[in-house]
């Protein structure tokens, strides 16, 4: 896998997996992507359609109902995605990296014979429930707790900002709740909570200022029963199990922001060679070429850096860095190209029907998601020593 890094050309396979998806989205995706922005529905044709091509199994083994694939197809499926509806691409992602993955990454056999085929097939959708109200960036802050009674963990708590949490095919949310006190320190582990369960509940959606498309739901656990089997991974060991899941999962939102910045880019092109001012098309003036260009130039940045990071996850190699590097290059230059895309449609651009108006919307939530920016400055901090 990272002899393109070297060479510059995708190997066979990866590239025919980007243009299969490329022409999906195109095709399925683009046509009702601002249908479903204003309407603040959930796409379910889409998903479905997603699901058909096997997308939502991806990076998972033959053995559990996956495609036997790995974590740089998904971000290459993603990248096609977020060129043209990030609210699509962000469902795909949070369904497998943030649903599916901890229970492949922690679970035990008997979980992923359970849940790993049902939500490889994409039929299904899990969620993961982190954040809380006052936590923020700070998830170790969780008050959600979880105690033994009788063989049952009792969970009670909430959460919030969660996606893919409450649609008709939703049919599991992992939770981190304390569980117990080690030494002053709060014990935090991960709990299966399956859809439906008592006493859990998918609070009314956000309003959101964009992703419209994509289901995001707080939270709520009033005296939740569940098996003790249904702990995720070692017990006490859920902070630290999710933040391997953060770390790669920044790659895969890397990935995303790199398609929002390269749809941004492709949008422009098309527009300024269509649309005359002066007697000329726009894009003959160099104040929109050189504008163009730097978007260009951002984009192709950023998908150096999550292509770099992803060759570090696979090799083995240590990638906790380099995923914050792309993270953080990615998600600037999708909002930053954003941003230049709407000034150069001009008026077409604050119009809620065109591409870059979403993106517009839709890629501030890339610098705070999985890791804010000043998250991302923190961990290369560290990781360069200071």
């Amino acid at each position: 896998m990272t002899d393109f890094l070297s060479t510059g050309t995708l190997p066979d396979d990866y590239a025919q997996l980007a243009k299969t998806v490329r022409d999906f989205a195109q095709s399925v995706v683009a046509p009702v992507a601002a249908k479903h922005d204003e309407e603040h529905s959930f796409p379910y044709d889409v998903v479905a359609g997603m699901a058909d091509m096997g997308l939502f199994g991806l990076p998972f083994p033959e053995e559990y109902g996956g495609m036997g694939g790995d974590y740089f197809a998904l971000c290459l499926a993603l990248e096609e995605l977020g060129k043209v509806d990030q609210s699509v691409a962000i469902t795909l992602e949070a369904g497998v990296s943030l649903g599916a993955m901890p229970v492949y990454r922690f679970g035990t056999e008997e979980q992923k014979q359970e849940w790993l085929p049902l939500l490889a097939s994409g039929k299904a959708l899990g969620a993961f429930g982190l954040t809380e109200a006052g936590g923020g960036s700070d998830a170790g802050a969780t008050k959600t707790t979880a105690r033994l009674d009788d063989g049952h963990w009792i969970i009670n708590g909430s959460k919030q900002f969660i996606t893919n949490s409450g649609t008709d095919i939703t049919k599991l949310v992992t939770v981190t709740a304390v569980t117990g006190d080690n030494g002053g320190k709060k014990e935090i582990s991960s709990i299966l909570v399956p859809v439906p369960t008592p006493g859990f509940t998918a609070e009314p959606a956000y309003n959101k200022v964009g992703w419209n498309a994509s289901d995001t739901h707080p939270l709520s656990f009033d005296d939740v029963r569940v098996p003790q089997e249904n702990l995720l991974g070692e017990r006490g060991r859920g902070y630290a199990n999710f933040l391997r899941i953060l770390d790669e999962g920044r790659i895969a939102i890397a990935a995303l922001s790199v398609g929002a910045a390269q749809g941004c880019v492709d949008e422009c092109v098309k527009y300024s060679k269509e649309r005359h001012a002066f007697g000329r098309a726009i894009g003959s003036n160099q104040a929109i070429a050189f504008k163009i260009a730097r978007m260009e130039a951002r984009a192709h940045t950023a998908r150096a850096a999550y292509y770099d990071a992803a060759a570090l996850m696979l090799s083995g190699k240590p990638f906790k860095k380099a995923a914050a590097v792309a993270k953080l290059v990615a998600s600037e230059a999708a909002m930053d190209n954003s941003r230049d895309a709407t000034q150069i449609f001009g008026g077409y651009g604050f119009m809620n029907e065109y591409p870059v108006a979403r993106h517009y919307r839709d890629s501030k939530i890339l610098e705070i998601g999985e890791g804010t920016t000043e998250v991302q400055l923190m961990l290369i901090g560290r990781e360069l020593g200071l």
